[in-house]
C-alpha cells in the first residue's frame, strides 16, 4: 500500500472543516423550519435525531429554491424582452416583473425538474384584474 503522508494530512484538514461546518449549524437558523424539513424527509422514509443533518439538508433546500428563482427571474426579463415594443412602453410605466409558471417550468427543466400545470391556471399578469382596468 502507498501511504502518502500529504493526502492523510489532506483527509484530516476536509475532516476538521468538515466537524467545524457541522457544528455551525447548530447554531444557524435555516429560513426552512427544521420541523418542516423533518416531516418531508421522515415522509420519504429518512429519519435521523441529528439535528446538524436536517439543517444541512434545509441549508441545500434553500440553495435549490434560490437557484431555481435566480434562473426563473432570468428566464422572466428574456421573456419581457422579447415583448413587442409598443407593448414594453406601456408596461415600462409598472415596473413589476411578472413570474409565470412558464417561466418556472423553464428554470426547473434546466434541473431536471419536469413541472406541468393544469389549463386552467392564470399566466396572465391580468388575471384576477377588474376587467375595466385591462389593458389587453
Amino acid at each position: 500500500m502507498n501511504h502518502n503522508p500529504q493526502s492523510s494530512e489532506g483527509r484530516h484538514d476536509d475532516d476538521a472543516a468538515l466537524s467545524d461546518f457541522l457544528a455551525s449549524l447548530m447554531d444557524y437558523t435555516p429560513t426552512i423550519p427544521d420541523e418542516l424539513v423533518e416531516h418531508y424527509l421522515a415522509k420519504s422514509g429518512f429519519q435521523c435525531p441529528d439535528v446538524r443533518l436536517t439543517r444541512l439538508v434545509a441549508v441545500a433546500t434553500q440553495k435549490f429554491v434560490a437557484e431555481v428563482a435566480g434562473d426563473a427571474l432570468q428566464h422572466c426579463k428574456a421573456r419581457q424582452a422579447t415583448i413587442p415594443k409598443d407593448k414594453r412602453d406601456k408596461q415600462q410605466k409598472d415596473k413589476r416583473l411578472v413570474l409565470t409558471m412558464e417561466d418556472l417550468s423553464k428554470a426547473l427543466r434546466e434541473y431536471g425538474v419536469n413541472l406541468r400545470h393544469q389549463e386552467y391556471f392564470a399566466d396572465s399578469p391580468s388575471t384576477g384584474m377588474d376587467p375595466a382596468s385591462r389593458d389587453e
